[in-house]
């Protein structure tokens, strides 16, 4: 006698499918008839606002702007020598811990507050632990790294 074709696990992705099947039915005649007593589907439609918000209403052509394709810029713009001249790379902070053994420590930002991890490499002048130093911040393996570290008088 052969086995049977049908497993376990065919029968029940037969179940799954046919009771997806059922609910699917089942909500799409739910919408039938809440259309019916209702007159129409609850928010068919969604429209975009000049803000670009969803609304359940149509927006008002009125408060439509014309925007030259010449005024729509794509991409980067262009940094400025007033830019360049606003954003500083030189930081201030305090020396928080400095292991001259192994040649590592943190510096936290005065600004911020942020802790920045500084290697002896980096460093400029000999630091200690309560230092007022400035730096600058360089991408490291593990994150923004201080280097150029000098003592402020």
């Amino acid at each position: 006698m052969a086995k049977s074709q049908q497993t376990f696990n065919k029968s029940e992705k037969e179940k799954k499918r046919l009771k997806k099947r059922e609910d699917k039915r089942k909500k799409m005649e739910a919408r039938k008839a809440d259309k019916e007593a209702n007159g129409t589907a609850h928010d068919e439609f969604v429209y975009v606002d000049f803000n670009g918000n969803l609304t359940s209403t149509p927006p008002d052509p009125s408060l439509k702007e014309e925007v030259d394709i010449e005024d729509i810029i794509l991409g980067i713009p262009k940094k400025t020598d007033e830019d360049r001249e606003a954003f500083n790379p030189v930081r201030q902070g305090t020396v928080s811990f400095f292991d001259t053994s192994k040649g590592f420590g943190f510096i936290i930002d005065n600004e911020n507050k942020e802790k920045y991890f500084c290697h002896v490499s980096g460093l400029k002048d000999e630091i200690v632990e309560g230092n007022l130093v400035s730096f600058e911040l360089e991408k490291g393996q593990r994150g923004m790294n201080a280097v150029k570290v000098t003592l402020v008088k």
